[in-house]
């Protein structure tokens, strides 16, 4: 067994609308799980745990392109659609909301990870080819170094799963792992062997 450590857990968009789609509710069960498990070792460890949540204005300012030519929004404050999905565990998370795909545009996301030092992240949650893909890629550009967890991480279409994260591996050398694999140490206190 190969473990993988990260200084910290970042859950992307694990709220209500999102698992609207029939697959995402087919496996929703099973990643909440994997998550809360993945929250209890990061908080034990000592490791920030980040929840990103993806919040829309009511008047469509925030709208991304595709949601405005479709006219139909999504994920809009103060509806029962950004809440987390029942049973997800993010009590003491830190929060970032953001309107785009990427966790890290126009968010403070980098700043609070750098700021207490962290290197590492395990990346979790919702859909895999679009917010999970595009947060991996903005950490490379950042030089975090990425873990994605397997049974942590879905997509509407199990295939496109696979094949994102298997392009994530390539193209930026961030394996996808599975759940017994994961482990956290608090920021500066470890060596990095995401």
């Amino acid at each position: 067994m190969t473990e993988h450590t990260a200084q910290a857990l970042v859950i992307v968009d694990m709220q209500v609308d999102y698992f609207n789609d029939g697959e995402l509710e087919r496996c929703r069960d099973d990643l909440v799980a994997a998550c809360n498990t993945l929250f209890e070792r990061a908080t034990a460890a000592g490791a920030p745990v980040v929840e990103v949540r993806t919040e829309h204005r009511p008047d469509r300012s925030t709208w991304a392109l595709n949601m405005r030519e479709d006219d139909s929004g999504m994920v809009i404050e103060g509806t029962p659609g950004v809440d987390p999905v029942p049973g997800l565990r993010t009590e003491g998370a830190l929060r970032v909301v953001k309107t785009r795909d990427s966790a890290f545009f126009r968010t403070d996301l980098e700043d609070l990870l750098r700021s207490r030092g962290v290197e590492s992240i395990a990346l979790v949650g919702v859909s895999t080819e679009s917010c999970i893909a595009t947060t991996a890629a903005d950490a490379y550009a950042r030089d975090l170094r990425v873990v994605l967890v397997d049974e942590a991480v879905a997509s509407i279409d199990p295939g496109l799963n696979r094949r994102t994260q298997e392009q994530l591996e390539q193209q930026y050398r961030q394996p996808t792992v599975r759940l017994d694999d994961v482990a956290f140490d608090a920021p500066g206190r470890a060596a990095v062997s995401a």
